[in-house]
């Protein structure tokens, strides 16, 4: 459908993956501890840059995607792969590792 424009890539993801960019936390502390970056959980929130057509039935017909470029989405914690392009760290994972689209 739409290619990864966002993150000046040409990356077009295949059937029913999504290139996802992950969130940047803002890191808190509390009582002056500081967490080493090693002992904190990867981000699972993410935006959209890229979508696939849909997943392809054994009857040749596509199922259209549920989310589209700039939904802001919830993911699976190892719902990915990790793949890093210009210096970016991206996601690519399948339609079925997002659990939820964000409102806006």
């Amino acid at each position: 459908m739409a290619e990864a424009t966002m993150t000046k890539v040409k990356i077009q993801p295949l059937g029913d993956r999504v290139l996802v960019k992950p969130t940047e936390t803002t890191e808190t502390k509390r009582g002056g501890i500081i967490i080493p970056d090693s002992a904190k959980d990867k981000p699972q929130e993410g935006v959209i840059v890229a979508c696939g057509k849909g997943k392809v039935t054994e009857e040749g017909k596509v199922l259209p995607m549920d989310v589209k470029v700039g939904d802001k989405v919830l993911y699976e914690k190892y719902g990915g792969s990790e793949i890093r392009l210009n210096d970016e760290e991206l996601m690519i994972m399948h339609q079925d590792s997002i659990v939820g689209v964000l409102a806006k």
